[in-house]
């Protein structure tokens, strides 16, 4: 288990509020900062371990919970819906309203934060990246939109996909790729050809055995995906956010 967070509620500009956890580095900062964008499964263990180890490695780590706003299974619902329609407003409001808490911690370094984001957080990543006030996105397995304009103004990206995913692997990867060529904006992409979706998660339960049910996008963890996909992620951050 990851160290205790600090649960933080954040209010939203339309008057609700944002459930978010946020995992300190030791030391007084100012530290660089990252918000971490949970999978489907929402804001698990596994995502307060990433989290962690952010932290661990000098990050003041954010993860917001997208799905603050009535009961999980009508956030995911609703957060499907808007993904499949192309509208993610609501989302990306609320990954701002974060961002902006977070810099504004005495320990966070306004000027350094990075977003990082795992299955349709790594979608969201994508999308908040380009609105401003990122220096980095680390996407993961995310979607990526089919209109290059989507992605104008876009932060530096690095990104991670597994071969074996027929959802959102190498084809996602792909469009990235030429999208953030055409746009001159720096990344490092790698598609993993063991690797399927959600390589990077270790899950327990009913999420654990949804894992490991076969599907076209092949989830499930991958530890030397996972392992060199965190080393790209940190020595990418290194360049670019701290």
């Amino acid at each position: 288990m990851p160290p205790e967070p600090q649960r933080l509620q954040l209010a939203t500009p339309d008057g609700a509020t944002l459930a978010a956890e946020l995992f300190l580095p030791d030391g007084a900062g100012p530290h660089p900062g990252v918000l971490v964008l949970h999978e489907s499964f929402g804001l698990n263990d596994d995502i307060r371990r990433l989290a962690a180890r952010f932290a661990a490695a000098g990050y003041a780590a954010l993860a917001p919970d997208l799905y603050s706003h009535g009961s999980r299974i009508v956030c995911l619902s609703r957060v499907l819906v808007d993904m499949l329609r192309g509208s993610v407003g609501r989302e990306v409001d609320d990954i701002l309203v974060a961002r902006e808490a977070l810099a504004a911690r005495p320990e966070v370094d306004p000027e350094r934060i990075a977003v990082a984001g795992f299955c349709q957080g790594g979608g969201f990543a994508l999308i908040a990246g380009a609105r401003g006030g990122f220096s980095a996105a680390a996407v993961n397995y995310g979607m990526v939109p089919a209109q290059r304009s989507e992605l104008d103004g876009i932060c530096p990206v690095v990104a991670s996909y597994g071969a074996r995913d027929r959802v959102a692997g190498r084809n996602m990867a792909e469009r990235l790729e030429r999208h953030l060529a055409a746009l001159g904006v720096p990344r490092d992409i790698k598609t993993y050809e063991r690797a399927g979706h959600s390589f990077f998660s270790q899950v327990d339960g009913w999420q654990g055995w949804l894992a490991r049910v076969p599907t076209p996008m092949a989830v499930g963890y991958d530890e030397e995906a996972a392992e060199d996909g965190w080393r790209r992620m940190l020595a990418f951050f290194a360049e670019h956010v701290r």
